[in-house]
């Protein structure tokens, strides 16, 4: 049984965010790249159905993106994937990087393939659905837990007042979130030394045209100073809440 992880490169969750070219473009200089918070998540349980079934032949991780991105694979095959894959194409929109994904995915042999939920920098929640679509598969979204039982694909998902179990059959796209790993895995020496000899191809886009163009971005407002009351004197919180807040 084959994995793929589509994994997404992103800025690190501490990052200043700023813009350029009159608040059109993200800038990027400075900025300390990671794996998508939910990506590395469905990487983890990946590595730990491997580890714990004896029935993962191995595991890809897939991205979209320019050069940038190869460190983060990098890190993806040191804690453990065995090959990693970059389509050299910048990430224009959910739909051209889901069409990428899936022109490679046709021309292999995956038998689970997952993404996470959403990405920590624009949180579209559309291209494990879109990805699914495109190659004509079955699709189950908000996964908190897989497991391999013989040879069914067993399913935990999380549903309004609740969870539903299904399973499901190979090949399917999982859309995962949090709670289908605890923690992600830290690379080790030894798998960074690794990683090195590991093959990280890169391949040529098919150069999707994007369907949604991003015109201007804009930072949220900055917080107001934070007002302390008197834990005596809670009339006068009840009137700010009243007449500044306007929320009573």
């Amino acid at each position: 049984m084959n994995i793929l992880v589509c994994i997404s490169n992103v800025p690190d969750t501490t990052t200043k965010i700023r813009f350029k070219d009159n608040n059109t473009r993200f800038n990027d200089e400075g900025v300390q790249w990671i794996i998508n918070p939910w990506d590395e998540l469905a990487l983890t349980r990946a590595l730990e159905l491997k580890e714990q079934t004896g029935k993962i032949d191995s595991i890809t991780v897939l991205n979209v993106g320019e050069k940038v991105s190869d460190a983060t694979l990098r890190k993806a095959l040191a804690v453990g994937a065995d090959k990693a894959i970059r389509i050299d194409a910048f990430p224009k929109d959910a739909f051209s990087v889901a069409s990428e994904m899936a022109e490679y995915i046709k021309n292999e042999s995956f038998d689970i393939i997952l993404t996470g939920i959403e990405s920590s920098d624009y949180n579209n929640s559309a291209v494990g659905s879109m990805l699914a679509e495109l190659l004509g598969l079955p699709s189950v979204s908000s996964i908190s837990s897989l497991n391999l039982e013989d040879d069914t694909v067993k399913l935990t998902r999380e549903i309004e007042g609740g969870q539903e179990t299904l399973t499901i059959p190979t090949p399917f796209v999982g859309i995962v979130q949090k709670g289908i790993a605890i923690e992600p895995r830290i690379p080790a020496m030894r798998g960074i030394m690794m990683a090195r000899k590991k093959p990280l191809e890169v391949k040529n886009p098919v150069n999707t045209e994007p369907l949604v163009e991003y015109t201007s971005f804009e930072l949220p407002p900055e917080k107001g100073e934070c007002k302390i009351y008197d834990p005596e004197n809670v009339e006068a919180l009840i009137d700010d809440l009243d007449k500044e807040a306007k929320i009573l």
